[in-house]
């Protein structure tokens, strides 16, 4: 499959995190300073309106005002860079206008399906408790996957009264205020079976695509598709269909999808993904680059970037991100003692762990900056930026990594109850970013940056070999004619990079 997507470098940010808008991001960079570094650009979803999770409870797919506008996505345009943006396809925020239209209209409401009725979904699969939902036969619920305790649902008042149960996977909250009425906070599960859910999906892709969008992220896809007994996470082949019916619009729109999913090495997720011609995520990248800079030993990281060119994965690969550094998902790629100590090594350095509501070792990632996480040394950043660059795949920077920004405890604590992912999202001001501009640390990244965006070795169809012998780490690219070769020592951290 010809790939729509460049290969070259994108910065990671959210409308807000260098100077406060996406105006202030398209000036930075067009500045001589970072010109020439990225070639796309991954802007979180609080670019559209959006009330919950920092832009993952989306209302509409309308630009936040606020933060961005037409006029800086010309801007990016016409500094050729291209958009990777977010469709969270498995639920809406409760203050979007379908929502909305279903609390006011309840049965009358032309949304009635848009969202899943709880009790048609598992009618004549369990019980109807006194609470007016239905409790499903114990053996049709006990491999469900829950993101919460309890029973995912949310019970909706209709205008005649009743209380409705609807499907509710993530966040709620319900408050009455001082005139008695009902407030709803919080993300409603879709009905991919409904025509209008459908219709959503397919204009919402197109909107993407006239931002100026090359990529679009498939947020919490797996949790879409829905069936009576199944685990309800990744059902097969539902979710596959599902893929598959929004691929045909987004190749039409010159689209690559790119299904965001954490999963174990050992269950091969990310090849099913690929096998089907999808982009996918290189979630083990991260924690392998630790590893081979806290061990000196690079043979798994060599054996990895070998296994992805010969299997053909394409993938975006990343260092640090918005949401923490995955480290279970190394399960079968590492020993499992190994993995624990590099999450020992990450607290031990000021990062958090969060496990999934009490139970530890079912998915969680470990909170810091990539930064703080390699003990705040500038040549573990810079080599670990060289060794991202040159593993197969696009290459993806997050905003704070690129400044080697530390650890925000001050902004965890602000945070409260469940803030332990502002570790590593602090907002840049113009002033923070013109100081960083002069570290060594950011220049030489820059550097790196620009040759990797630049050198025509770095190709989709280019020869990737990766060796490790001792210390040394040798990772070359080559492409008609062209050739990148990066040396680095992983006891030293030294490390060069030739081009031919």
């Amino acid at each position: 499959m010809t790939p729509k997507a460049n290969i070259r470098p994108m910065l990671n940010v959210y409308p807000d995190s260098l100077g406060g808008t996406l105006h202030d991001v398209a000036a930075l960079l067009g500045t001589d300073a970072v010109r020439g570094a990225f070639s796309s650009l991954y802007v979180l979803p609080s670019l559209f309106h959006s009330d919950l999770d920092r832009g993952f409870s989306v209302i509409d797919f309308e630009l936040e005002q606020s933060l961005a506008t037409e006029d800086d996505l010309a801007a990016l345009r016409e500094l050729g860079v291209d958009l990777k943006l977010d469709f969270v396809l498995n639920h809406l925020s409760v203050q979007s206008p379908q929502f909305q239209d279903l609390v006011q209209n309840g049965e009358k409401s032309e949304y009635r399906d848009f969202f899943i009725d709880w009790n048609e979904f598992w009618a004549g699969h369990g019980e109807m408790t006194p609470e007016g939902f239905i409790q499903p036969d114990p053996a049709l619920i006990r491999d469900m996957f829950f993101r919460k305790p309890g029973l995912p649902i949310l019970m909706v008042g209709f205008p005649d009264g009743r209380e409705v149960p609807y499907w509710n996977t993530f966040y709620q909250s319900v408050t009455t205020d001082e005139e008695g009425r009902r407030r709803y906070l919080g993300q409603m599960d879709l009905n991919i079976r409904s025509e209008r859910v459908q219709a959503f999906y397919h204009d919402t892709l197109r909107r993407l695509a006239a931002y100026g969008a090359g990529i679009v992220r498939l947020d919490a896809f797996a949790y879409a598709a829905k069936a009576v007994g199944a685990r309800n996470f990744f059902n097969e082949p539902e979710t596959w269909e599902l893929l598959q019916s929004l691929r045909e619009t987004a190749d039409s729109e010159h689209l690559e999808l790119l299904p965001e999913i954490h999963a174990s090495y050992r269950e091969a997720r990310h090849e099913q993904i690929a096998s089907r011609g999808y982009m996918t995520y290189d979630f083990f990248l991260p924690g392998l680059v630790i590893d081979a800079l806290e061990s000196g030993d690079g043979a798994r990281l060599a054996a990895w970037a070998t296994e992805l060119q010969e299997k053909g994965i394409r993938t975006v690969n990343m260092l640090g991100c918005h949401d923490g550094i995955p480290l279970l998902d190394l399960v079968g790629i590492l020993p499992e003692k190994r993995i624990q100590a590099l999450i020992d090594l990450i607290v031990s350095r000021g990062g958090f762990v969060k496990n999934l509501h009490g139970q530890k070792n079912v998915y969680y990632q470990v909170n810091a900056t990539f930064y703080s996480a390699l003990g705040e040394d500038d040549q573990k950043m810079l080599l670990a930026r060289a060794i991202q660059l040159f593993m197969p795949g696009k290459p993806q920077v997050w905003y704070l990594d690129l400044f080697a920004g530390r650890n925000d405890h001050a902004a965890v604590a602000r945070a409260g109850e469940g803030g332990h992912k502002e570790i590593n999202r602090t907002n840049l001001t113009a002033a923070d970013i013109e100081a960083g501009l002069q570290k060594d640390v950011v220049k030489e990244q820059l550097k790196l940056l620009q040759l990797r965006n630049s050198c025509p070795a770095f190709d989709w169809n280019a020869k990737i070999t990766a060796e490790a012998e001792g210390e040394t780490l040798t990772i070359r690219w080559t492409h008609e004619g062209s050739d990148a070769v990066l040396k680095a020592n992983l006891k030293t951290f030294d490390f060069t990079v030739e081009t031919h």
